[in-house]
């Protein structure tokens, strides 16, 4: 499992070193992509697959929404190696989706990485701490 936060930058060449304890689970490669809520998603290989065997490969192609959740998904992942360093390559497209500058936050998030900018992170956790109650007790009563 994929947890907790961690500031990094991204360096001149568009790398971004990934923390120690997220190294050996990515050893096998990685799949950026772009992510919700204006990060990036990076996931395992096998994650990866789960993910799309799980909830994209049964969007319906002849749907306007499935089409879009295809090409958002797709279109903007990219395959990637960890170098001897644990750095990845982050894809310009992909910098400029995340609005990325040099300072990131890489969080856990069970299946998979976000990254962020480090100040639009702060930001997010302002909003989610300001709100997580209100949305467990909604959550809660949907599952009653």
């Amino acid at each position: 499992m994929l947890l907790g936060e961690h500031e990094h930058t991204i360096d001149d060449k568009n790398r971004l070193t990934l923390p120690a304890r997220f190294r050996t689970a990515f050893a096998t490669g990685v799949v950026l992509t772009r992510g919700m809520d204006g990060c990036l998603y990076a996931y395992r290989r096998d994650d990866w697959d789960t993910l799309v065997e799980s909830r994209l490969a049964d969007l319906d192609p002849l749907s306007k929404e499935g089409r879009r959740m295809q090409r958002f998904f797709f279109s903007g992942a990219t395959e990637a190696e960890l170098d001897r360093q644990g750095r990845v390559m982050i894809p310009v497209a992909l910098i400029q989706h995340g609005g990325l500058g040099r300072n990131v936050v890489v969080a856990g998030v069970r299946d998979h990485l976000e990254i962020w900018d480090r100040a639009a992170w702060r930001k997010e956790l302002k909003e989610v701490e300001g709100s997580a109650e209100d949305v467990a007790e909604r959550l809660a009563t949907q599952r009653d």
